[in-house]
């Protein structure tokens, strides 16, 4: 009998490996069977999976640290085993805000564009109407991304301007209606705001920091515990969905695929376009390639780093508080899982690294590091202000970053 998983989801592309693992047969090839729940909100999605009416979510990487430390709710462990994406946000703003700030046709430069912005964001605080931006989850990396570039270029987050939760398939709506005058968000729903001519897209999340974990496969610990055979599993097929979603040969085909109604819906093009790291940044204008847009393969781009955890939690303790606590800090460390994934791939064809963390925004360029299984190269993680995050000194990170 195959290992059957319910899987909840958002319709965002980078819901996509699950969903190809089990339209391509690599789930059912591993001796799993998939069920998907398709929701609209990260709070629906939690609580289905809280509740036990999914096995395992597409989720966004903070929000299965904050559950496992008790923010917001009741205290569960969580468990990631498995990052289903690096990037593929994108920060968009009324079509007024963008031109302000950058050049129409091109990607921001993230310094130039933040020190206009802080311009604007200090005059419309002065006359009582603070800038508003929409992030689709309080803990998401949506909100630490952005909330990161603003304060590097000096808006102060909660002072200089606002922030309001939007659930992804109304960002657009949010734009277009002034509730808000930016959205941090991942595709199809930036390109749904430059298609309707409600939005631009000015910078893409790997301007702000390269590399940066986004949504992750997340699981209640006891059911990783109890169903870790079929976890392993599911992880295997995740990776053979990964290696065949990044190969231009089958980008039409996975399109298609998410585009489809039980999935990602709407347009195949638009889908297309961000599979192949193509935006159109305004309407009317030209598509723009952005290499590694999306980046769902390559480069341990799955491997749950230890580090990234810690550099989430390191997040909430600035924009939140409290002070830096060691045992919040080793619970959300414990949260991703290197192990399991180290132990689904072990004898498998796939590279894994000789570490579980490592120094995030040090890496300027392409460089060879150590494996415990084949080799493996990592390319450029840096931080838009060439900052650098080392998990064995989170006290002086957070002095660094008040």
């Amino acid at each position: 009998m195959p290992h059957e998983l319910t899987i909840g989801f958002l319709p965002l592309v980078d819901a996509c490996l699950p969903i190809l693992a089990h339209e391509h047969g690599f789930a059912a090839a591993e001796g799993v069977s998939l069920r998907f729940v398709k929701d609209m909100s990260w709070a629906t999605v939690l609580d289905r999976l809280l509740y036990g009416h999914t096995d395992a979510a597409h989720l966004i990487a903070p929000l299965a640290i904050a559950v496992t430390l008790g923010r917001g709710r009741p205290a569960q462990p969580l468990a990631v085993p498995f990052v289903l994406g690096l990037n593929g946000n994108a920060v968009t703003m009324r079509p007024e805000l963008a031109q302000a700030i950058g050049t129409p046709g091109c990607l921001a430069d993230p310094v130039r564009a933040g020190a206009a912005l802080a311009r604007i964001a200090a005059e419309r605080r002065d006359a009582g109407r603070p800038l508003r931006f929409g992030v689709v989850h309080r803990y998401s990396s949506h909100n630490y991304m952005l909330r990161y570039w603003l304060a590097g270029c000096g808006i102060r987050p909660d002072h200089d301007a606002d922030f309001v939760t939007v659930p992804p398939p109304f960002c657009a709506d949010a734009l277009e209606t002034g509730e808000v005058d930016g959205i941090c968000v991942g595709e199809p729903w930036n390109s749904v705001a430059v298609e309707r001519g409600v939005g631009e897209i000015v910078l893409a999340t790997a301007q702000i920091w390269r590399r940066g974990v986004e949504k992750v496969l997340a699981l209640r610990e006891p059911v990783l515990t109890a169903r870790r055979e079929a976890v392993e599993a599911l992880i295997r097929a995740l990776v053979c969905a990964g290696r065949h979603f990044v190969d231009p040969a089958n980008w039409d085909e996975n399109a298609a695929i998410l585009a489809r109604s039980e999935y990602v819906g709407g347009s195949a093009e638009l889908i297309r376009r961000a599979i192949s790291d193509r935006l159109l940044l305004a309407r009317g204008g030209e598509v723009v390639h952005f290499p590694d847009f999306m980046f769902q393969y390559r480069e341990a781009a799955n491997f749950p780093w230890v580090s990234q955890a810690e550099w989430l939690y390191t997040q909430m303790v600035r924009w939140e508080g409290p002070q830096l606590d060691s045992r919040d800090a080793a619970r959300a460390a414990r949260v991703f899982r290197p192990d399991v994934y180290r132990s689904a791939l072990m004898g498998t064809d796939e590279p894994l690294p000789g570490a579980s963390s490592k120094v995030e925004g040090s890496l300027a360029g392409t460089t060879a590091v150590g494996t415990q299984q084949g080799r493996m190269t990592l390319e450029s993680n840096r931080f838009f202000d060439g900052g650098v995050f080392d998990p064995a000194d989170l006290e002086g990170y957070l002095r660094r970053h008040p």
